[in-house]
């Protein structure tokens, strides 16, 4: 209840919160008396030679057309003539503001956006959008006064284009509705060990040879942007005001460039493109002609990013190759260094004394951060916040960009329809709490904290639709961390806003994840049928309603409505969504109530039996839902099993390629104990190291591609309820097996 009447005052507080859907929310709304209309006769006036203001009109209008249908005329006016007609909106110039902050003053006859940049115009047109609720092509805009700007200057995202890469039109897209959330900076991850996506014509085999790899199961994939593509993309980047830094990642993560290119090698034999996921140990050399190779193609990157930043990544630079080579060695002993640490350090100094020649700044991962580094160098602070705290105090700017916290390759809930990823949850209210704001620095060291960012990993994202799904409405969230002052920050507040948001993503076609409305069910079995327990990631029992219908049709805002757990008879089909008032929240949810469904229990439902590296991963065949597996170990407990009358056994399992690089971890992993070729899953009774009650050969499923049910078994009489533990034996690393579903019971 407590919720409720929270969300209910923030309603009444902040009218313009509930109807309209503003993200991120404005640093301060002053409300005023009676509301403009909004139709097919509302004229936009723009100051006569502005072009910034025309753009910002002409995006406005742009909006609204996709949104509600409304599609309203422009007219230019005398420059800054501080007058607008009657059932106006009027764009205009005003001096004093900051870089990116505009005022927007509502009135019953007229509205006027007003900003001293072309940034500031474009945010107003953005917000003003907005303040009309989506769907119809003529509404009430409250009358109010909304004076805003940011809290952060750098409010980014990072697109990894390197693992899976996604079209020119996908990335414009994506640009598109950053700059709805008011996020400035795309930080393009361009090369890594899977591929060099970025056309360099002085070396052409970069992309020639650099960015294809062969996949586990045969196939050659990858692809490039060409330099005509990258400015292409600039320029439409430019007029969303959002700035590209693109990421050339050095001296580690360069197993593609070593392939295409092997004298820049530091090790002794020639990589391929890796089609494994992980840190690899190739890094380049520390030859004069490498540093000439990265110049080049230095060189060819600024004058396609005009970014006053380079990101150069510097992260995860594995020195094995280093160690082991007598050149790197010699090379070594010559500058004057004692370890391998030094070097990396020279490493960055070098390219960062080449950019700042070219005027530009570099950035790169927390682990740039070396004594003597350029005090120009950004540092980006991925190992928690640690990076950018001790960044701030040794006096570099600094951008929070930390694992898990903003890590958006980490699941959003336990639903069985999240997309590949990491196993942890990285919930849409996680990423809204983050704080950013450190109270222990001082305010010398808080203005070196540039802003924040998330990062977008696409490593099991290989479609743009998943990369869609992973970050929004993620990104909704971190744009208001980003932008809104921490006093306008409420959560309850934002679910209301966000509501409106999905039908906007709606209406652009945007696969945005509903997991924090959508309904979870919890099933069992009872004397007198099922029993359903309804709930959702947000509470919706509490903020909002979960309906649902048994007749087979939708559910609707007048649906019954969930409050307790309900009893139904086996063979009823339920469909369920939540719904915050008359809005519906959440997509519907399906499910028909038989036996399956009580005993069925897939690998989202169980519990892994240790905390290593947890992944959904899809198997190969027709297999739409990802497994959830720990490839350290690949392991789950089914608690609270009834074995008094030696329940039937059905599992089914898939093969999954190995092909992950975690060093001297990979040691660690349970293989060599199979009774079989193939191995087999183990069923184990109350704890992992007791002796296993049955096994599962995995024979029949160990070349088939996909999930295949095993043959089922009839586990031993055993009084009570126990804990199983279900594992796989198998003769070596390669395949992994995972576990999709299991049922136990008569």
């Amino acid at each position: 209840m407590a919720a409720r009447a929270a969300t209910l005052f923030l309603s009444l507080a902040l009218p313009w919160a509930a109807r309209s859907g503003v993200i991120p929310a404005p640093a301060e709304v002053i409300p005023g008396v009676g509301s403009f209309n909004v139709g097919p006769g509302t004229v936009i006036q723009v100051p006569r030679g502005d072009r910034d203001a025309s753009a910002a009109a002409h995006y406005l209008v742009e909006l609204w057309t996709r949104t509600n249908a409304l599609e309203l005329p422009i007219s230019t006016a005398v420059a800054n003539s501080g007058t607008a007609n009657a059932d106006s909106i009027a764009f205009r110039r005003r001096r004093g503001l900051g870089p990116e902050a505009y005022e927007l003053d509502v009135a019953p006859q007229r509205i006027t956006v007003s900003a001293s940049s072309a940034a500031g115009l474009f945010y107003g047109a953005v917000t003003l959008w907005q303040l009309l609720p989506p769907g119809s092509a003529t509404g009430r805009i409250a009358a109010q006064s909304i004076h805003d700007a940011p809290v952060y200057a750098w409010r980014g995202l990072m697109l990894d284009s390197a693992r899976h890469m996604q079209s020119p039109a996908f990335i414009r897209s994506m640009i598109d509705w950053m700059a709805w959330h008011k996020l400035n900076v795309l930080h393009w991850h361009l090369t890594d060990d899977q591929g060099w996506r970025l056309e360099i014509r002085k070396y052409p085999r970069l992309t020639s040879v650099g960015a294809w790899r062969v996949e586990p199961n045969g196939e050659r994939y990858g692809g490039f942007y060409s330099q005509d593509e990258v400015r292409d993309i600039v320029r439409f980047a430019a007029t969303r005001h959002v700035q590209i830094v693109p990421e050339i990642d050095m001296p580690g993560h360069a197993t593609a460039a070593i392939a295409a290119y092997p004298t820049l090698s530091s090790g002794t034999a020639t990589p391929r493109v890796s089609a494994n996921w992980g840190v690899l140990n190739h890094l380049f050399n520390v030859e004069p002609e490498t540093f000439r190779f990265l110049d080049d193609v230095l060189a060819e990157v600024v004058d396609l990013f005009p970014s006053p930043i380079i990101h150069i990544g510097g992260d995860e630079a594995v020195k094995d190759e280093w160690q082991a080579s007598p050149q790197v060695r010699a090379r070594e002993r010559e500058l004057g260094f004692q370890n391998p640490d030094a070097l990396q350090a020279y490493f960055t100094q070098r390219i960062g004394t080449y950019l700042a020649t070219r005027g530009r700044r570099i950035i790169g991962w927390d682990e740039i951060l070396q004594p003597g580094l350029r005090k120009d160098a950004v540092i980006m602070s991925w190992h928690g916040v640690s990076g950018a705290q001790l960044a701030a105090a040794a006096g570099h700017d600094a951008v929070l960009a930390p694992d898990p916290g903003l890590y958006f390759d980490h699941r959003q809930s336990t639903l069985p329809n999240e997309p590949p990823g990491r196993l942890r949850v990285l919930s849409l209210e996680d990423v809204y709490r983050f704080a950013p704001q450190d109270p222990a620095q001082s305010d010398r060291e808080r203005a070196h904290v540039l802003g924040l960012q998330a990062n977008l990993w696409t490593e099991h994202m290989q479609t743009e639709e998943r990369v869609q799904w992973m970050a929004l409405p993620r990104a909704a969230a971190l744009a208001e961390v980003g932008w809104s002052p921490a006093a306008r920050r409420r959560w309850p507040d934002f679910l209301e806003r966000l509501v409106p948001q999905f039908a906007r993503y709606r209406a652009f076609g945007l696969n945005y994840a509903d997991s924090a409305f959508a309904p979870a069910a919890q099933i069992s079995s009872t004397s007198d049928g099922i029993s359903l327990t309804l709930s959702a990631q947000v509470d919706a029992v509490s903020f909002g309603d979960i309906r649902y219908t048994l007749d087979g049709t939708q559910p609707s805002a007048e649906s019954s409505r969930y409050s307790a757990p309900l009893t139904l008879p086996q063979g009823t089909l339920i469909r369920a969504a939540t719904f915050l008032g008359s809005e519906q929240a959440s997509r519907p949810w399906e499910k028909r109530l038989d036996a399956r469904a009580v005993l069925r229990r897939d690998s989202h439902d169980l519990e892994p039996c240790s905390d290593g590296i947890g992944l959904l991963l899809l198997a190969g065949g027709n297999q739409s839902r990802p497994l959830a597996v720990d490839i350290m170990n690949p392991c789950w407990m089914d608690r609270g099993i009834d074995l008094s009358k030696g329940p039937r056994i059905i599992a089914a399992v898939a093969p999954l390629p190995f092909n992950y690089e975690i060093g001297a971890d990979a040691a660690k992993i349970r293989v060599g104990d199979a009774r079989t070729p193939q191995g087999e899953l183990e069923i184990h009774v109350d704890g992992c190291g007791t002796p296993a009650l049955a096994f599962l050969p995995l024979a029949a499923a160990a070349d088939a591609p996909g999930v295949t049910t095993l043959p089922p078994q009839r586990l031993p009489a055993l009084s009570g309820r126990h804990d199983l533990c279900l594992r796989f034996a198998r003769p070596r690393l390669n395949p992994m097996w995972a576990l999709d579903w299991v049922e136990i019971g008569e």
